[in-house]
């Protein structure tokens, strides 16, 4: 009987299934243990490829003309850690030699390698490509997702960004049999269809780009349930059809330096990044897009770059060697994203950012946490907001030094971050560092002396929190605030030779006068009982109170872990408050 040794990519391949089928070959099939191996890895990590490997094995048991065998050690920690440089491919190569089998594999550079070795090699030809995947019967011509679940019925989103409606397309619910088998199918088509790619495979999670098609596959333990969804952009713009104002066409044609087009999840934004980057292509520019998931419809001259196969510094340098006109970083999410966009701008590249923000101010928001304040400008010049799939407001920033809106003295001057209406140069908001803290203040056609106050308020407590536990801020004037603390911790507030609050006052730019914090004593419940030896009040555990007898204090105690205050009898104070226990004097406890 003629044998067969598989690798790999021929179990996941489902190639002796097929080939059986097909009458092509018969005999017995030899597994080799480090293909299990391989495939009991991937399933365990959750990637749908180690489980179709091992469907695949149990259906090949079930074949009558092929006889199904296992054979070989399991790789060793050498070969597993040198698997990437082919060291179990030479395995399998080894045993199919010994064997004297033919090799059946998907794998170019293995079929190669074992030819090399005058092995007689069935190398697999990619399958034929299915037309229609299963989900793609739920989609129309004004479908922009469609949502499955299992358990529950196919709901699409129908209509255009901004404007769309949730509804039901089908009259059955669907079962996680189902869900499972659409999800198969989509992977496996990812191995034979060069556009489509696996673009993130977690456990639990699958992100894939198939043609136009964005797919999420959600799996237990992640979800409750098997989930897909599906997202189809529905029609391409050009720049032309966003109608921009004059002055905004001419800064997207003439600097595309430091754009960040912001706004809600599905509002549009991909689709208007696509129109700008074929509009840079028809100038005769070289444009790269950078991009988690690849879904952007761009044109074959544009190469995208995934940021799920290479790190951030790979691809930064691959766009300084390759040196496009204009780089389009598409879903910018977490830090990484934001500090390889920032280095790119500040290298001198001409950048345009999509971001997730609810309001145009948000997007630079994003930005404030992860870059000093005189950067940003630097970094971000224009801000796009797009709503319901056209450009909504326009925002400039610009960097200055003055004394922010709504103070009044010449030496509050710093560096501020003017963002301003790109159409009129209305000021709309002033970004600065106030004491520790960044701030982004709203400036309408009359600043609020009460949103000053009250910034300058929180900082001003901020600061003085690091001292004291409680504070008490009265703004006296826009250069002098008076703050109550309380009397022990005076001193250490001051300072020696005053060196901690002049300190103060130069960080935070204004007068301060220091007072005392008159606390208001309050009386507490408690619970009083005695043995042999002590005396025990008990109240909230952790309390620092005051013991009084007739209204004059007696003595400061705190509570244990218990909530007990213990006094032996035979103290002065012990005595003292049995004597008036016994004489009817009022025992009071304040805190």
């Amino acid at each position: 009987m003629m044998k067969y040794v598989v690798d790999t990519s021929a179990v996941i391949e489902k190639a002796v299934t097929r080939l059986s089928s097909e009458k092509k070959i018969e005999g017995t099939v030899l597994i080799p243990n480090a293909v299990i191996a391989e495939l009991e890895n991937q399933a365990n990590k959750g990637l749908e490829i180690g489980f179709l490997g091992l469907e695949e094995i149990q259906e090949i048991r079930k074949l009558k003309k092929i006889k199904l065998e296992f054979i070989g050690a399991r790789p060793n920690e050498q070969q597993i850690k040198f698997a990437k440089s082919g060291e179990i491919d030479a395995f399998i190569r080894e045993i199919a030699y010994k064997e004297k089998a033919k090799l059946i594999t998907g794998d170019k550079v293995q079929a190669e390698s074992a030819k090399a070795f005058g092995l007689d090699v069935i190398y697999l030809e990619k399958k034929e490509i299915k037309e229609k995947l299963e989900f793609e019967k739920f989609f129309d011509d004004k479908t922009m997702s469609i949502h499955l679940k299992e358990d529950s019925f196919c709901y699409a989103k129908k209509g255009k960004p901004g404007e769309w409606e949730l509804t039901k397309v089908n009259d059955t619910r669907l079962t996680s049999k189902e869900i499972e088998g659409m999800s198969k199918e989509i992977i496996e088509k990812s191995r034979i269809d060069p556009k489509t790619f696996i673009e993130i495979s977690r456990r639990g999670s699958t992100i894939v780009q198939c043609n136009n098609y964005r797919i999420v596959i959600v799996r237990p333990p992640v979800s409750d349930g098997w989930e897909i969804t599906v997202v189809k952009p529905l029609k391409k713009l050009r720049l032309e059809e966003y109608h921009l104002k004059e002055k905004l066409f001419e800064r997207i044609k003439e600097k595309s330096r430091g754009i960040i087009v912001a706004g809600e999840p599905g509002s549009g934004k991909s689709t208007f990044v696509q129109a700008l980057a074929e509009f840079y292509l028809k100038q005769g520019k070289i444009i790269k897009t950078v991009e988690s998931p690849r879904d952007l419809q761009v044109p074959d001259e544009i190469t995208q770059y995934s940021k799920n196969f290479t790190s951030s510094e790979e691809i930064h340098d691959i766009l300084f060697l390759s040196r496009p006109d204009n780089i389009i970083f598409d879903e910018m999410r977490d830090t990484p994203d934001f500090e390889l966009y920032s280095d790119l701008r500040l290298a001198g590249a001409e950048c345009i950012g999509v971001v997730h923000s609810s309001s145009p101010i948000d997007a630079v928001q994003r930005f404030i946490s992860r870059l000093e304040v005189g950067m940003i400008p630097s970094v971000v010049d224009t801000i796009l907001f797009v709503e319901k799939g056209s450009i909504g407001k326009v925002l400039g920033l610009k960097m200055v030094v003055k004394v922010p809106t709504g103070m009044t003295e010449s030496d509050l001057a710093r560096p501020v971050v003017e963002v301003r209406d790109f159409e009129n140069e209305k000021l709309e908001y002033e970004i600065y560092s106030y004491g520790e803290q960044t701030v982004v203040i709203p400036v309408g056609e009359t600043v609020s002396k009460d949103s000053v106050k009250n910034l300058a308020r929180v900082a001003i407590e901020r600061e003085f929190k690091k001292y004291c536990k409680e504070c008490n801020v009265d703004i006296v004037s826009n250069n002098r605030v008076v703050v109550q603390v309380p009397e022990r911790d005076i001193a250490r507030i001051i300072g020696k030779d005053g060196k901690v609050i002049s300190q103060i006052e130069k960080d935070l730019g204004i007068s301060i006068e220091i007072k005392e914090l008159k606390e208001e004593k309050r009386e507490i419940n408690f619970k009083i009982g005695e043995d042999k030896k002590v005396i025990r009040f008990f109240i909230e555990p952790g309390r620092e109170v005051q013991v009084l007898i007739s209204g004059k204090l007696l003595l400061t105690a705190y509570s244990s872990r218990k909530g007990e205050i213990k006094i032996h009898k035979e103290s002065q104070v012990g005595r003292k408050i049995l004597d008036a226990l016994h004489s009817g004097k009022k025992i009071e406890l304040m805190s």
